[in-house]
């Protein structure tokens, strides 16, 4: 009896492309006096033609910075969404809480990405002799990272992730005579930065005196956003106000890099702690290293963030 042959792996739907989702040939484009809606539309789509560039590299794993670029695109559309949703109604609601949902997988792996690329890093500065123990800790990672990928994969493969793609086209797509009639359509998009800020001022204000890694990563996710909106707000503005905001940008960029740092020492430190039991005297040895790498790091941007604090108050009281 001939043993049953395994069956064939199903293979992959086909690449979404801006055309096959009736999005049009150029980017769409909108001037300062355009209506708000109108601009977040013209984002949507900006962003949606990154996210489909990006997602060939993102299922390969070839070049991380495919998978972060692809996570940054669906972030700003998720900013735009919340901050702006309003204008496009119930299903830029429902866009928003599908990209979330999608952005988790996003995350697992460049959460990884991250590490195994930082790790690399501080290994290569160890004597050649620790060097193979630190690989071999790293392996470790590295195959996590390939499980995590999998999953993304699978996740790019369901139908609900194209359902996705098409909703969000869908959303570009909104009548320009819907919009003009629409009352919420008129208002400047560029008040929508008090929110974000006055948000991230509240949880500056509430830390105490030695704050608690989480506390600094949420005030992280807090100046991303306020970034978001201010880069969506300078679309609208005039030279002079555009320019204001522009300064807001870069400090919250800086923001984000150092807090950002922060939180890649605290995460690295704790995946490395977490690897390490019950290995042996080696792998302790070299991973104690590697900790102590993390805390001068994370040390460092503890210092460094009330600056740069400092230059984003001053540059939304400037763009206010």
């Amino acid at each position: 009896m001939t043993p049953a042959s395994a069956p064939s792996p199903l293979p992959a739907p086909e690449p979404a492309t801006p055309a096959a989702l009736g999005l049009a040939a150029e980017p769409l484009k909108a001037g300062p006096r355009a209506p708000a809606a109108t601009h977040v539309r013209v984002k949507l789509d900006h962003e949606l033609r990154k996210l489909l560039a990006r997602a060939a590299g993102t299922r390969s794993g070839t070049d991380p910075e495919d998978l972060h670029q692809m996570r940054v695109a669906l972030r700003r559309m998720r900013s735009v969404l919340k901050t702006s949703g309003r204008l496009l109604g119930p299903a830029g609601k429902q866009v928003r809480a599908e990209l979330g949902r999608f952005g988790q997988s996003l995350g697992e792996v460049r959460d990884y990405d991250v590490l195994i690329g930082h790790l690399r890093e501080v290994i290569a500065t160890f004597e050649i002799h620790d060097q193979p123990v630190g690989y071999r800790l790293l392996s470790v990672f590295a195959d996590e990272r390939d499980a995590a990928r999998g999953r993304l994969i699978q996740t790019m493969d369901d139908a609900r992730y194209a359902t996705l793609l098409q909703s969000i086209a869908q959303l570009t797509r909104i009548p320009e005579h819907e919009i003009d009639e629409a009352p919420a359509a008129k208002p400047s998009l560029a008040v929508d930065l008090r929110k974000p800020y006055r948000k991230l001022a509240e949880a500056v204000r509430a830390l105490p005196s030695v704050p608690p890694d989480d506390d600094l990563h949420a005030l992280r996710i807090h100046g991303k956003k306020l970034r978001y909106t201010a880069e969506l707000a300078r679309t609208t503005a005039k030279k002079k106000q555009a320019a204001k905001l522009a300064e807001l940008i870069k400090a919250t960029r800086k923001f984000q890099t150092v807090l950002g740092d922060h939180q890649d020492a605290v995460v690295a430190a704790e995946k490395v702690r977490a690897a390490i039991a019950g290995t042996d005297a080696e792998v302790g040895f070299v991973a104690g290293r590697i900790a102590e790498h993390q805390r001068t790091k994370r040390a460092e941007a503890r210092a460094a963030w009330p600056e740069l604090w400092s230059r984003i108050r001053k540059a939304a009281r400037a763009a206010s």
